[in-house]
């Protein structure tokens, strides 16, 4: 073992090297290697050396090395982790809105690998994958112990070829297996749809293009209500958006609100820590915002939702969000890989994090329709109105304007009921917007 020094030595300035690039300027004194460190260092070198010259298989150097880095890494937090080469240059590709894959966005709980949830119109979703899932098996392959990048690495493959993963799920008693056919995933973060006089803005990621298509859907979407006067309100659902961009997430929040803060982040390093505040300019130009959040919302999401309930420009309905309230920052390295560290914390206008809180809604309403109670036998004196009453007076006093108006919200109400058995928690936002909109119009 004549080579021993030297090795050490390499890894010795691999690991102090390491150090200097994550500190910030000025924190290099702060960061020098203690005695102690050393002797930690000392001792990674024999463990190192032992493996590399007992193991009873030759190993690959650069493979073990990498191991003990994303080891060092994973062991921090669930968000933290190295990234090679390949898994950067996918990450880069996955900000810009289009990858390949099946469409998850996943994390480990204590080892375990949970579902934050399935993105919209990709072969996850399609395949009835639901947030809070757990996936237990890729493939046959047990994902317990894995890290995060292998298990990614598991579940990405060639387009057109299935994957199966297996399902534990809360209210089964099973698992189950699921299969999903691997696709280009093309996304566009932000779709849109008109109900009555209501804008609905389906936001599903936070990537480079999501400003724009919000700004874009807002614009036609108004255009085919017939104006902003005619507009009652927007909803924006939130519900399953894993998050992505934070300067993303900054923006969408600031589309909505004329002043005051968005978000701020605390770390420990002071170039860590930030506040960002809105600009003039509202793109709803006031109208009435109910935002929809689930147990999917998580990281960008929150900032979102959690600004625009702090500031009272939105009402808040669904259930409690994921609680993901630290910030990560992408270091890239040397050898094109990168490190994806947690570095501070965010916080919302009124101070809160949610750092494994999350958002409470203004308006708690579960996912499903409530169940029918069974029917009671009423006085068929009340389950009738005036009108039904042979020789009921007619009223000749109303106008036409006022008829159409009541053909108009009949029909509304009877859309609503068929949005309700589809949609609760949509039908919910809704129901509250219209009553927004009628009290600011008296």
């Amino acid at each position: 073992m004549k080579n021993r020094p030297l090795m050490f030595a390499r890894l010795s300035l691999v690991g102090f090297a390491i150090s200097l690039c994550l500190a910030g300027p000025g924190q290099a004194q702060e960061n020098e290697l203690s005695e102690s460190t050393y002797e930690q260092l000392d001792l990674f070198g024999d463990v190192f050396e032992t493996v590399r010259s007992k193991y009873v298989e030759e190993v690959d150097d650069t493979e073990l090395i990498r191991s003990a880095i994303d080891g060092m890494l994973s062991a921090l937090d669930p968000h933290s982790g190295y990234m090679p080469p390949k898994d950067f240059e996918k990450m880069q590709v996955q900000s810009k809105g289009e990858f390949g894959g099946v469409g998850i966005e996943i994390t480990l709980e204590n080892g375990i690998l949970k579902v934050v949830s399935p993105i919209d119109g990709t072969p996850a979703a399609d395949a009835g994958i639901e947030a809070g899932d757990l996936i237990i098996f890729v493939d046959g392959k047990q994902t317990y112990g894995l890290t995060l990048n292998e298990i990614v690495e598991n579940l990405r493959g060639p387009v057109g070829k299935e994957v199966i993963v297996t399902i534990s799920r809360e209210g089964e008693e099973n698992p189950f297996d699921v299969t999903i056919i691997r696709d280009i995933i093309k996304i566009r973060a932000v779709r849109s749809r008109v109900v009555g006089n209501s804008a609905i803005l389906r936001v599903s990621s936070f990537t480079e293009q999501t400003y724009d298509n919000l700004e874009e859907e807002i614009q036609k979407t108004t255009e085919e209500i017939g104006g902003i006067d005619a507009v009652e309100g927007f909803v924006i659902d939130l519900r399953n958006n894993p998050g992505g961009l934070l300067d993303q997430a900054i923006k969408v929040s600031d589309a909505f609100l004329e002043q005051g803060e968005i978000v701020s982040t605390r770390g420990r390093l002071s170039n860590a820590a930030s506040r960002h505040n809105a600009e003039p300019g509202d793109l709803a130009q006031g109208k009435p915002i109910v935002i929809l959040i689930n147990r999917g919302s998580a990281s960008a999401s929150e900032i979102v939702a959690g600004a625009l309930q702090d500031h009272r420009r939105a009402v808040l309905v669904g259930t409690k969000s994921f609680g993901k309230g630290s910030v990560q920052s992408i270091l890239p390295l040397d050898d094109e890989g990168a490190v994806r560290l947690t570095i501070s914390r965010y916080y919302t206008p009124s101070g809160r994090s949610i750092q494994a809180l999350g958002i409470y809604p203004d308006v708690y309403v579960e996912p499903e329709p409530p169940v029918e109670q069974p029917e009671e036998e009423v006085d068929s004196r009340f389950t009738r109105f005036e009108s039904d009453l042979r020789g009921a007076l007619a009223n000749e006093d109303v106008e036409d304007e006022t008829r159409d108006d009541l053909a108009s919200e009949t029909a509304r109400r009877q859309e609503m009921e068929e949005i309700r058995n589809q949609d609760n928690q949509l039908a919910y936002a809704l129901d509250i917007l219209h009553g927004l909109s009628v009290i600011s119009n008296d």
